[in-house]
């Protein structure tokens, strides 16, 4: 096993609890953008349709489920759970703008013309842009909220470790 990936997964991972474990402390969710976060989740159900066609390693396997079905826990405790602590009057960017250049750069630029390939790349493309909304909504709200920090902690370690996954 690569030893990045290992410590790409691990922080990943600690990034992922500490921004749940905000959320739950704090029983809020302001300044956490829904948007996306279901963005996350599409690059995660895009990038790892391979689940059901291709075994690489138990470890694989895990890692792929826990990151999916945490990305929608996520989306279920600020859609349900917290939900009168989520504003969407303030969570207002178009996500269209991101998804039909993500997947026409997908269509065009890719390594096979197949379907996974296709949604494969696709994702990598809408990781890069997926904090385009909470960018947005930190910049109309013009501050930065105590879940913020977690959130910053949960995608940068996810676009720092992107790259030594490019293999899978």
């Amino acid at each position: 096993m690569n030893i990045f990936r290992l410590l790409g997964d691990l922080a990943h991972l600690a990034s992922i609890f500490v921004l749940v474990h905000k959320i739950q402390t704090t029983r809020s969710c302001r300044g956490i953008s829904f948007k996306t976060q279901a963005l996350y989740v599409l690059v995660f159900v895009t990038r790892y349709l391979d689940l059901f066609f291709r075994w690489y390693s138990l470890y694989n396997f895990v890692m792929k489920i826990f990151f999916i079905a945490s990305s929608c826990y996520i989306l279920y405790l600020m859609k349900f759970r917290f939900r009168p602590t989520h504003d969407p009057s303030i969570d207002t960017f178009k996500i269209e703008y991101l998804l039909g250049p993500c997947f026409l750069l997908a269509l065009i630029f890719n390594f096979r013309f197949t379907v996974t390939e296709i949604l494969w790349t696709f994702s990598i493309y809408l990781e890069a842009v997926a904090i385009f909304p909470q960018l947005f909504m930190l910049q109309r709200t013009g501050e930065a909220e105590d879940n913020h920090d977690a959130l910053s902690c949960r995608v940068g370690t996810l676009q720092g470790t992107v790259y030594s996954k490019l293999d899978i």
